[in-house]
Formats: structure tokens, C-alpha cells, sequence
């Protein structure tokens, strides 16, 4: 099953507005491929995965798992 990430940005309100811990982030990983997500701490991989599991919610872009939109 293939899964996109187009444009994916997920915020977080602070004492100062929102926050974008996640960012326009775009990614196709076909059906069978495999995927990394590497970076230092705080750069938003978790906050990316917990979106693509519906656990956050994406404030813009949209997530596909094959043929069902997750978030947009």
C-alpha cells in the first residue's frame, strides 16, 4: 500500500501563537518501500508520525494511505 504526504504541516499553540512543528513536509513511499525518518531532536518526527497515525491533526496538507485520504 502507498502512502503521501503532501505538503503536511502539523502546529502546536504556545504562549506566542502557534508553532509549526512539522512544516510543509512532502513524501511518496510506494507500495512495498521502505522509509527513515532521521534528524536531530525536536525536528518534528514524531509529531509527522503521530499525524500519519491520526493521533495529530493536521493543520494543512493532506495524507493518502492508498486509495483513503487520512487528513487534507
Amino acid at each position: 500500500m502507498q502512502l503521501d504526504l503532501d505538503s503536511v504541516t502539523v502546529r502546536y499553540p504556545g504562549p506566542r501563537g502557534t508553532r509549526a512543528a512539522v512544516d510543509g513536509v512532502s513524501l511518496h513511499l510506494g507500495a512495498g518501500q521502505i522509509g527513515v525518518l532521521i534528524g536531530p531532536s525536536g525536528c518534528g518526527k514524531t509529531s509527522l508520525l503521530r499525524a500519519v497515525a491520526g493521533l495529530e491533526r493536521c493543520t494543512d496538507g493532506r495524507i493518502v494511505m492508498g486509495d483513503r485520504l487520512l487528513a487534507g
